[in-house]
């Protein structure tokens, strides 16, 4: 009897040391303390391009939908729509701000286009007009 009752301890040590671990190495909880403090965090599942990115920057979260399409040699995410999620938060930001996260994402997806939703669409495109 004792002796299960030491291997049924040390199951749940080791068990409760895998929670701990898993934890520690979670992305998205990694995404929630830079948003928090309001640094720049990239959360993304580049194999999975069903899944949306995430990034912290600067105290705003912003959400990125990924399509897939066609390059000159192989199936690639080609076009990439991006807003915030609280608008609110976008008090302070500049253009440069902007060009830093299109340049952020390009690192990963360099055959994007990189589309913004308003009302960062708007302050991008004056430059155009």
């Amino acid at each position: 009897m004792a002796l299960l009752i030491r291997v049924l301890v040390f199951i749940i040590v080791i068990y409760i040391f895998y929670r701990i671990i898993r934890y520690l190495l979670d992305p998205k909880r990694k995404l929630d303390e830079a948003y928090e403090k309001g640094q720049y965090y990239f959360y993304d599942d580049v194999k999975n391009v069903r899944k949306n990115f995430f990034i912290s920057y600067k105290g705003a979260l912003f959400e990125g939908e990924k399509y897939l399409g066609t390059t000159e040699n192989a199936f690639e995410v080609v076009s990439i729509f991006v807003w915030v999620l609280d608008t609110m938060q976008l008090q302070g930001f500049t253009k440069e701000d902007f060009y830093y996260l299109e340049k952020e994402i390009l690192l990963n997806y360099p055959n994007a286009k990189i589309n913004w939703k308003n009302p960062i669409e708007k302050l991008m495109n004056e430059e155009n007009e």
